[in-house]
């Protein structure tokens, strides 16, 4: 892995879903500031309606959400709404619903790694705009003139969620190269005041792993997926496949509750 560090002069190229305003973080900048406790530090999750995870995080994220796979690049995402910019696990006064995982996606913020090419290095960056940074904040970046003992502990946090995405920009490789992926769809079906079935309705096309592709595989291919471990986080994928049914009723229960109303994604 590239080297990391705080950094006073990188660039950061792109968009990172959350962050509104990403800087490199420095003691020349953001020398004074410091995170403030609140009680609801991700309220800002309401606004996606799928969350980035990464392969180890699929087994834990299965319990609560399908498990997906989006785009190209084959993204692995925790899907939490079932329409853009609504996010059925978080209340609109940013209450997560206690028994849901938080992927480590969410649980970085307000840090993130940007890539420094030329430098070969990863940059520890900050959203600026974090409602909870401050002046004075309580927990200060930096003490004495060097990263204080919060920062450090995101960086690590940052450093091991880099590793982790790397291995799981392996497995999913792995995935392509086999081709185990299938485009499904993900379908709901009303039913009237009398229970009888309306027109079924798509709620998104995504992609997943096929099971047919899988029980096809070689008997010594599949032996190597259990071994590295693999298998298991298929299995766990397909497991959360289940969950669309539960998103479907939580959509119910916010339109219930006077919420936004269900229906197509």
């Amino acid at each position: 892995m590239t080297d990391t560090t705080v950094s006073q002069n990188a660039a950061l190229d792109g968009n990172v879903l959350f962050y509104s305003q990403p800087e490199p973080l420095s003691l020349e900048t953001h020398g004074k500031l410091g995170v403030n406790p609140v009680d609801k530090p991700y309220a800002f999750v309401a606004a996606s309606h799928v969350v980035p995870l990464t392969v180890t995080e699929f087994a834990p994220a299965a319990l609560s959400y399908p498990v997906i796979f989006l785009g190209d690049s084959k993204q692995p995402v925790a899907v939490m709404g079932l329409r853009q910019s609504e996010n059925l696990y978080v209340s609109a006064s940013g209450d997560f619903r206690p028994e849901a995982y938080i992927p480590a996606y969410v649980r970085r913020y307000p840090f993130v790694f940007a890539n420094d090419e030329q430098g070969q290095r990863m940059i520890l960056c900050i959203d600026r705009a974090a409602p909870f940074l401050s002046e004075d904040g309580q927990s200060p970046l930096f003490r004495d003139g060097k990263p204080s003992e919060y920062v450090n502990q995101a960086m690590e946090f940052c450093n091991n969620f880099e590793q982790e995405r790397q291995r799981t920009d392996s497995f999913v490789q792995l995935l392509k190269d086999l081709d185990l992926f299938d485009v499904r769809e993900a379908v709901f079906t009303p039913r009237n005041e009398k229970g009888e079935p309306g027109a079924p309705q798509k709620l998104a096309d995504y992609f997943a792993v096929s099971e047919d592709k899988l029980k096809a595989l070689p008997a010594e291919k599949l032996a190597e997926l259990r071994d590295n471990g693999a298998l298991g986080q298929i299995y766990a994928h397909l497991v959360s496949l289940l969950g669309w049914d539960r998103l479907i009723a939580l959509a119910f229960q916010r339109v219930q509750d006077g919420g936004v109303a269900a229906g197509n994604a």
